[in-house]
């Protein structure tokens, strides 16, 4: 009898230990890790992610407590679950993070089916940790140009810096307080990013989310407050691009731009759906779409996006900054926006505002611009809603409408690069093939400006337009632009 109880208690004894069983979650506490916020965990942690990898992979997972580590390197098959609770938290110490181009307190390279998870926070400690960097600059222990006092992107860690990764999952964790980017996936497949929240202010270029060259990738029901741009699309390689990306039901507040393809943009973006968003409180851009440096953008369907308090509605630019190609910019849907312009300065308040001398004295709420032999193709604006404030002021203001423009091809892209323009409303500039029904545009303060200025804009349709402002003024002024049916 007492041989029979010790078989069938044997798997039930085994069952309780995961390296036995090789069970999928296996408990930080079992790896000796500790939650006490002092002991640093940063090899014990690696530790345990080689070893779930070597045992076939599966969860590490964090109770309740605050685990202080360095950068750790995910390996394949291993995910990181955090419970509501739980904090990871950066170390202090910049040399307590590893650089390969870039530093993170999370990488990997080059491996496939990763995940973080969980309803606990990975804290970076960003601001101690530029702290810290500053300080090592300045007496000369690491090498910093310390432009505008403050330490170089590549020399501040990342909360998460991931390149050439398949099939990645991140959900319901919270990302705060990054010394520089939140998050970058680099040239990364099979992108999963659900119902995350970044809350990162503590620096600058606290982007909330950079997707470099990526395919296949769901970014859905996120939140991110961000001293930067909120979620960034970018094209590092010529020969690459973001290609096949959904952002949907997504919150956004920036300091910059809320939803931004580029800066950086030399490969393209191509198939991008921007569904059901909700930005506030954004300083510049609610979207923007920037090919400045030989990149295509083509294939793109913004739909539904509702902002409040914003410094600027749709950013489109065509530019030549840098590569050896021209820029294209077409095929590109925007339709159902509701967007409210700031009054005054829009992220007024938060710990690292836009720069004020960005700020135009008199705003164009949409600016959509190509080059000269580089023109805007196929632009569709549909069932638009722009309220403007208004009281745009002729005595300060720095052009009149008949005044040209300049190109500034050369120059970074923001809406405020042109300081300010001819329109209250809309400016189109060097386009063919524009598509625009049922805009309309609401200004509450009478402005000495006309509502839509078209330049260099050839062929498209034009219909529905409503405009209402004090005044009554004429609403269009065409220059150099020809064939556009208006009804």
């Amino acid at each position: 009898m007492i041989k029979y109880l010790v078989v069938l208690l044997w798997p039930v004894a085994a069952a309780a230990h995961p390296a036995a069983s090789q069970a999928a979650d296996y408990p930080a506490s079992m790896f000796g890790i500790r939650s006490d916020g002092v002991t640093l965990n940063t090899r014990s942690i690696q530790y345990a992610v080689d070893y779930i990898h070597d045992k076939g992979g599966g969860k590490l997972v964090f109770d309740v407590g605050r685990y202080l580590t360095g950068s750790i390197h995910l390996r394949s098959g291993v995910g990181l679950e955090l419970k509501e609770g739980a904090v990871l938290l950066g170390s202090l110490n910049p040399f307590d993070y590893d650089k390969d181009g870039f530093t993170a307190l999370l990488l990997a390279d080059s491996v496939r089916d990763i995940s973080i998870s969980g309803r606990g926070v990975i804290d970076g400690q960003g601001r101690a940790v530029a702290a810290a960097i500053v300080g090592l600059a300045r007496s000369g222990v690491i090498h910093d140009p310390l432009q505008h006092d403050r330490p170089n992107e590549a020399n501040r860690p990342m909360l998460i810096y991931f390149r050439h990764c398949s099939e990645v999952a991140l959900k319901d964790i919270t990302l705060a307080n990054a010394a520089s980017w939140v998050e970058t996936y680099d040239q990364c497949s099979g992108l999963t990013i659900d119902s995350i929240r970044v809350d990162s202010k503590a620096y600058w270029n606290n982007d909330g989310m950079d997707v470099v060259d990526c395919s296949q990738v769901k970014i859905t029901g996120c939140t991110i407050d961000a001293a930067d741009d909120g979620i960034c699309l970018k094209s590092h390689d010529p020969a690459a691009a973001c290609t096949d990306v959904l952002i949907r039901d997504c919150t956004i507040r920036s300091s910059a731009n809320a939803i931004k393809f580029g800066t950086v943009s030399r490969g393209g973006f191509r198939k991008i759906r921007i569904l059901h968003n909700r930005v506030y409180n954004t300083y510049r851009s609610a979207l923007a779409l920037e090919a400045v440096d030989g990149a295509v953008i083509q294939d793109v369907l913004a739909d539904s996006l509702t902002a409040v308090n914003t410094g600027n509605a749709l950013f489109v630019r065509i530019g030549a900054r840098s590569g050896s190609r021209e820029s294209k910019i077409a095929g590109v849907t925007i339709r159902h926006f509701s967007i409210e312009i700031a009054a005054a300065k829009a992220d007024s308040g938060y710990p690292y505002e836009g720069p004020i001398e960005d700020q135009p004295r008199n705003i164009s709420p949409m600016v959509l611009t190509g080059l000269p032999g580089a023109l805007l193709q196929d632009i569709r604006l549909e069932d638009v809603t722009v309220r403007y404030p208004g009281g745009g002021n002729a005595f300060i203001a720095s052009r009149g409408l008949t005044d040209s423009v300049p190109e500034l091809p050369a120059n970074y892209p923001e809406f405020s690069m042109f300081r300010e323009l001819p329109a209250w409303g809309l400016y189109f500039r060097h386009a063919r093939g524009i598509q625009v029904k049922n805009l309309r545009l609401f200004c509450a303060a009478r402005d000495y400006r006309t509502a839509i200025v078209l330049d260099d804009v050839e062929g498209g349709t034009w219909e529905g337009t409503v405009v209402k402002e004090p005044g009554n003024k004429k609403v269009f002024f065409l220059k150099g632009s020809s064939g556009v049916g208006m009804k």
